[in-house]
């Protein structure tokens, strides 16, 4: 074993390291060698992944310097752009406004806003769904937005005499 770490280790003071190292983890893991036939090969995979992580230690690493400036924090465009809804909102005509912000605020069923506004439930589905369509190019009227694989990755205004105030 010491002459098969020895050929693949140059340093002589770590071959005898790792072969430590393959001995105790033989002797704390003996026990979950299912065939005794099967020791030699076990015992010399402990040994290259002994020798595997020497050489990973022994990787150069650069020290961080102590005044190294921490990253800026991302902006949350997510939390930017919601705070121009409101004003987008308040701008649909009511018969959209209404059950938008009850379905998509207020959190109620589509059910709910039709026995709230005392419509049928094809037509809440309808307006909210006018309402969402209004919202949508409202903000695009107002922002260009830019959508990535993981979602809403940044924004910005295209003309605040449009009526948008985001930002």
């Amino acid at each position: 074993m010491r002459s098969y770490i020895a050929k693949r280790v140059r340093e002589p003071s770590a071959v005898d390291d790792i072969l430590q190292d393959v001995f105790v983890k033989a002797y704390t893991n003996l026990h979950s060698v299912k065939s005794h036939g099967r020791l030699t090969s076990w015992l010399y995979r402990i040994a290259a992944n002994a020798i595997a992580d020497y050489y990973r230690g022994q990787r150069p690493s650069e020290e961080i310097p102590d005044e190294l400036p921490s990253p800026e924090p991302e902006p949350d465009y997510i939390a930017e752009l919601a705070s121009c809804l409101k004003p987008l909102i308040a701008d649909l005509p009511e018969i959209y406004r209404l059950p938008l912000v009850l379905s998509e605020i207020d959190g109620l069923t589509q059910r709910e806003v039709a026995v709230r506004l005392g419509l049928s439930l094809s037509g809440a589905k309808s307006r909210v769904q006018r309402g969402r369509e209004k919202l949508r190019r409202r903000v695009y009227e107002c922002c260009d937005i830019e959508i990535g694989r993981l979602g809403l990755i940044g924004y910005e205004l295209r003309d605040e005499k449009r009526g948008c105030d985001c930002g």
